[in-house]
């Protein structure tokens, strides 16, 4: 069956993406079947969102039911280390670069405008509460800029996602844990891109996920457990 491309018009939906899936899930393993169906679930809800933070949030979710897996007591990992293990891995898989594409053309400026930003840089953060100086948590904003300057010159999509998804996870971290305000006017313009930005990726991860039902993405996440009498 050949790999479903995205439309030129727009970015891949809800409806296109769950047709396809209805089609080939049967021959999917269940725990690969179980994180798209999840992940679809979610990414429908934010394409009914009017509003942004809403769709900011169910974007999000899309794509923390599409990466996270169970993993042993022994190989526990961070979140953020788990998202980026698993947007290097689907970056190996996107034989056609359409990552790179959405990456390098349509959305250069609002990254570059991203990583700019110290209200989505975890160390201002730290600062703030007093942990680190004010030097310190300057020079690590100039080393994470340098190396997203690094990555953006030699067109390693790989590095530059996990870069922009370190910022992205600050920003989840701001309307997850109530540090923000719904509707509110700080940030409006940086949380209009990277809404965008998710709204054009997730759909493509989960197409690349089903693209690639071989590759070994690990048991989902709160499997469906059947109740026994």
């Amino acid at each position: 069956m050949a790999r479903l491309k995205s439309a030129p018009e727009g970015p891949l939906s809800h409806a296109t993406l769950k047709q396809r899936h209805r089609l080939i899930r049967a021959s999917h393993p269940t725990s690969l079947t179980l994180r798209i169906h999840r992940a679809l679930s979610w990414l429908n809800r934010s394409e009914q969102c009017d509003d942004v933070d809403g769709r900011f949030i169910f974007l999000w979710i899309a794509f923390n039911a599409a990466y996270a897996h169970e993993i042993d007591d022994g190989e526990r990992m961070s979140d953020k280390t788990a998202f980026v293990a698993f947007l290097k891995k689907i970056c190996e898989l996107d034989r056609d670069r359409r990552i790179g594409a959405l990456i390098w053309t349509e959305f250069s400026g609002s990254i570059r405008v991203l990583l700019e930003n110290p209200y989505v840089f975890p160390a201002f953060w730290d600062h703030q509460r007093g942990r680190i100086a004010q030097s310190e948590w300057k020079e690590r904003f100039a080393s994470a800029k340098r190396a997203a300057q690094t990555a953006l010159a030699s067109g390693d999509t790989a590095n530059l996602l996990a870069i922009v998804f370190a910022r992205l996870y600050t920003l989840r971290n701001q309307i997850f844990h109530g540090g923000a305000t719904w509707g509110g006017k700080v940030n409006r313009e940086q949380l209009r891109d990277c809404t965008n930005l998710l709204a054009k990726l997730v759909p493509l991860i989960i197409a690349l996920m089903m693209d690639n039902p071989t590759t070994l993405w690990g048991d989902a996440v709160y499997p469906v457990v059947e109740q026994s009498d």
